[in-house]
């Protein structure tokens, strides 16, 4: 049953499949890898991407651009069992993580600020003045 499990999991893209232990009842705490949900907004002025990064620490968290590409990683650390603490179900994704972008061509790589609070990283990547609507006013004779 769990080998079909895993099958199925994999065919569709899922989660990867966690099972307990052979000779505890601890459930595995270790997930190969996962990625934050991440919202890309856009207007006028710029792109914003905000990312889920529940109990991931400001220092754990990387932001670059590089050659077109826009990278955010980090590591979220599970938490370890304590002396009369026991966890009897584990669900979150802890680990490393990376989600890459391309940077749209309308945009400054030169111009990107990040802030984090609250568990949301929001990334701010400005469009070129260029790119920016303009509005022309029509004058009448």
């Amino acid at each position: 049953m769990d080998e079909l499990q895993r099958r199925l999991a994999s065919v569709f893209d899922l989660a990867p499949y966690r099972r307990n232990a052979p000779s505890t009842d601890q459930e595995n705490m270790t997930v190969a890898e996962w990625a934050p949900a991440v919202d890309i907004i856009e207007d006028e002025k710029e792109y914003l991407i905000k990312v889920e990064l529940p109990e991931v620490a400001k220092e754990a968290v990387k932001v670059t651009v590089e050659d077109g590409t826009l990278t955010i990683s980090g590591e979220r650390k599970a938490e370890k069992e304590e002396k009369n603490r026991k966890f009897h179900r584990v669900e979150r994704y802890y680990g490393c993580f990376q989600r890459s972008f391309s940077v749209p061509d309308d945009a400054e790589e030169g111009k990107v600020n990040a802030e984090f609070k609250d568990g949301v990283l929001k990334v701010h990547l400005a469009k070129s003045e260029k790119a920016r609507p303009k509005q022309i006013e029509v004058k009448v004779s």
